[in-house]
Parts: structure tokens; C-alpha cells; sequence
């Protein structure tokens, strides 16, 4: 008989894995509420008349498309599936597809609930996203995403709270992090400054990869794409400038003189900088003229979050957008939002080991069952010892002492309670502690105290 298996790119989380994932989705949670940030979800599917069009030629093919219940074939010519068109069949097949980011169904949330929305709205949404993506290493089609936004807000005090929120995270976590922070207008300003404005999207795809592929295929790939030798000699020095964060933005206004956009761009840095200068921030925070995002919606601040102490790709990513809803056909609301990498963060803690134990706990004590007259005595104290908080199981059945105590060792259960004939005459609780193998006898109010 064949094994069962679950689509490629696809995971199954063991119980210890869960824990380890709760903890990350809890504390992430827990921040976003400490600033005021409402969660919300949306379904799993949505209309494909809502995500086609959204993400590209591309992403429209990575699109998990679902065929309409029924009859799906229903208005389908022969010649059409003699065509065999992928695109036009699934046009009349399918009217649903499986979500593949968090922030156009946030974009549709908004404009279908703007009546019930109390603006500025601060929102955070922790669900799985789903992508036709050809699995590898660290991608997969199945993947799970946290995202906060603040949107109908202009106020460049939202990006302040934003780099707090990440800050008061990976302090949580234990990460020592480096915030990187950009602007899109600053980016706009270089390319007009070195004559290629209208290659814009060219040159902060390409400088975007400059940690990746370095300097030299940087160039390269903007030769590629039509940038004169002056205009990349001019560029060099900018994407490579050094120093403090005020020494870069005063180079900047300098270089940036003649560009109205780039020196908003830089002030808009500048009154982020200083007004974060007043919170204790633990993380480093630099601003990086290589940053760019890959996504071309955004318009202002970016930012991007990397680990210090493990070799990885970026941790946290996001910026501000001024357009978010405007496909919908809701204008001008304006936003910034960022996506905490939960699988990338989950990495790192496993390669710092930096779970807290009390994280990775399942029970705290287990009740060996010695049988019938037992079960009964202990059921009201087991009531007790959960109503005080502490995670607790009876064993199911009176099986043999070295079976109930391997299930204890293989749950990693740091205590098993002990109560047999001797103890229910002496109204007491024999409690071992799996760890050293000692055994004290305890009052039924000692055993809470001393989980308390």
C-alpha cells in the first residue's frame, strides 16, 4: 500500500515545531496590540477578479486557481478545450483562487469595510499565503505571513512606531538586529541627478541585489539595460557612501541639490532619525542607500530588518505606499506597512537556540494511573490542579509504571505525581522530579506551590 504524502512545498508541523511557532506568532501579536493594532483575517480564497492583475504577468501565473464547484466545464466549448489555453479555460473554470499575499485582500478589506473603518487603521493579520512557486530550499507554496499596516495616514510618526515595533520584537526574541532604512524619493532623486530618470525601476531592482552579487554585476546588469558608463560612474559613489547616518544625509542634500524629490526624500529621513533619537531603541539603525525593495508601490521610507549573528536574507521588510486601495477604485489612501519573515525568524531562534524553555512546554505534571479506585480519588484534585494553571494529564489507562513513565520522558514532562494506595491513606502526593529522580512527599496545596 502506498505511504501518504502532502503536496511538494508543503509542511507538517510536529507539536514541538507548533510551540516553537506559537511563540513567535504570540509575541508578535502581543507588540502589535501593545501599539494599538487590531487584527483581522480574511478568507483563504478570494474572487480571481480581485487578485489577477494585481502582481504582475508572473504572479497571475503563480496563482492556486480553483475550479468552480459543479459542474466546471459548464460554458466550455469543444473547440476551447481542443485549444488547450490554460489562461482562457481558467477565466470560465474558475471564479476563485487561493490567496497569495496578505495586502491586496487587505486593499479589498478596506475599501469593501470603509464605512465601518475608523481611520487612520492600524491593522495586523498573521495567516498562511499560497503560491504556485517552484519549491526549493526556504520557499515553499504554502507559507505563512505577518504583516501590519497603518493606512489613512499620512504622518511620517507612523514609520517611528513602525521602527519601534521591530525593535521591541527582536529584543523579545533575543535577536540583536540591524534596521536598515532607505527612501524611495532619495532613490527617484539619484536617478534624475544622474541623468536616468526614467530608469528608475532598473536601477533599484538592480542596486537591491548589490549585497547578493556585488559591485561589478550590479553595473553590469544596469549596462544591460541601457545606462551610459557616465551615468553608472556617477552612481558608484552615492550607493557606496560611508560614515554616520547624518554624515550620509549630508553628503546627500549636497549630491541631491538639484533634485526637489530627493531632498524631500532626505528630510523625511531626517525627522524619522531625530524623533527616534528621543525612544530607546536597542537595535542598529543605518541608513542604506542600497536598499531599494524590489516592490515598486512604494514611495517613501523603506526599511529591512537583518539578523546580526546568523547568515540570512532579510528578517523584516516593508515601507510606505501611497496608493494601496486605488485599484479598487478607492483613491489616495495612503499607508505603511512592513511583514515580520515568520519561517526566516523561526530559523534564526533554532540556530541561536534562543526558545525560551518555558516556551517549548507542553505539560508540567503527569498523574500515573494505578487504576479504577484511583482515577476516581484523583479526578477532583486533577480539577484543582488545573484550575491553578498548571498543565496537567492523568495517564489514560493503569498500564505497566515503566510505560506511563516512558510516555512521561518521551513528552519531556518534567514531573510525574505518584498516588497510590499509601498516599490517598496519608492524603498526600508523591512527586519525582523526571530530571533528578527525586521523589518528596507533598499536600495537595504544597504541589500547587511549588508549581506557582
Amino acid at each position: 500500500m502506498q505511504k501518504p504524502s502532502i503536496p511538494k512545498g508543503t509542511r507538517d508541523f510536529s507539536p514541538e515545531e507548533m510551540a516553537k511557532r506559537n511563540y513567535i506568532f504570540n509575541t508578535i501579536s502581543e507588540v502589535f496590540r501593545l501599539y494599538g493594532f487590531q487584527q483581522i483575517e480574511t478568507p483563504a480564497m478570494e474572487n480571481l477578479s480581485t487578485l489577477m492583475g494585481k502582481y504582475g504577468e508572473e504572479g497571475d501565473k503563480l496563482l492556486f486557481k480553483i475550479l468552480n464547484s459543479g459542474d466546471c466545464l459548464s460554458g466550455i466549448t469543444d473547440e476551447e478545450l481542443i485549444a488547450r489555453n490554460p489562461v482562457r479555460f481558467a477565466a470560465k473554470a474558475c471564479e476563485k483562487g487561493l490567496r497569495y499575499d496578505l495586502t491586496v485582500p487587505f486593499a479589498r478589506y478596506v475599501v469593501q469595510h470603509r464605512n465601518e473603518i475608523s481611520f487612520p487603521f492600524k491593522r495586523y493579520q498573521i495567516q498562511p499565503v499560497w503560491r504556485a512557486d517552484r519549491p526549493q530550499k526556504g520557499r515553499y507554496r504554502e507559507f505563512y505571513q505577518c504583516d501590519g499596516d497603518v493606512v489613512g495616514s499620512d504622518s511620517l510618526m507612523n514609520e517611528v512606531e513602525l521602527i519601534q515595533i521591530m525593535d521591541e520584537v527582536f529584543h523579545r526574541f533575543g535577536i540583536r538586529v540591524c534596521i536598515k532604512m532607505n527612501n524611495r524619493k532619495i532613490l527617484t532623486g539619484i536617478a534624475e541627478v544622474i541623468g536616468a530618470a526614467d530608469k528608475i525601476v532598473d536601477i533599484t531592482v538592480a542596486i537591491d541585489k548589490l549585497d547578493k552579487i556585488g559591485l561589478e554585476n550590479v553595473n553590469e546588469e544596469l549596462r544591460s539595460k541601457g545606462l551610459s558608463e557616465e551615468a553608472i560612474e556617477r552612481l558608484r559613489p552615492i550607493i557606496l557612501l560611508q560614515g554616520s547616518n547624518q554624515e550620509k544625509l549630508v553628503t546627500l542634500k549636497k549630491v541631491l541639490a538639484d533634485s526637489e524629490v530627493g531632498l524631500k526624500g532626505v528630510s523625511e529621513l531626517e525627522f524619522i532619525l531625530e524623533r527616534i533619537s528621543h525612544t530607546p531603541i536597542r537595535a542598529e539603525l543605518e541608513v542604506d542607500l542600497t536598499l531599494a525593495r524590489g516592490l515598486n508601490y512604494y514611495t517613501g521610507a523603506i526599511f529591512e530588518v537583518k539578523a546580526l549573528d546568523v547568515q540570512i536574507g532579510s528578517i523584516t521588510g516593508g515601507g510606505r505606499y501611497d496608493n494601496l486601495t486605488g485599484v479598487f477604485g478607492m483613491e489616495g489612501v495612503s499607508g505603511v506597512g512592513f511583514s515580520f519573515g515568520a519561517d526566516r525568524i523561526f530559523d534564526v531562534l533554532n540556530q541561536l537556540n534562543l526558545y525560551p524553555e518555558d516556551s517549548l512546554k507542553t505539560t508540567q505534571l503527569l498523574f500515573v494511573n494505578f487504576g479504577q479506585r484511583e482515577e476516581t480519588y484523583l479526578l477532583p484534585l486533577l480539577a484543582q490542579v488545573r484550575k491553578a494553571g498548571i498543565r496537567t494529564e492523568l495517564y489514560p489507562e493503569p498500564a505497566k509504571m515503566k510505560k506511563q513513565m516512558g510516555y512521561a520522558d518521551a513528552k519531556r514532562i518534567p514531573f510525574v505525581a505518584i498516588v497510590g494506595e499509601n498516599e490517598i491513606a496519608a492524603g498526600k502526593i508523591n512527586l519525582k522530579n523526571m530530571l533528578t529522580g527525586e521523589q518528596t512527599l507533598l499536600s495537595l496545596e504544597e504541589l500547587i506551590e511549588r508549581f506557582a
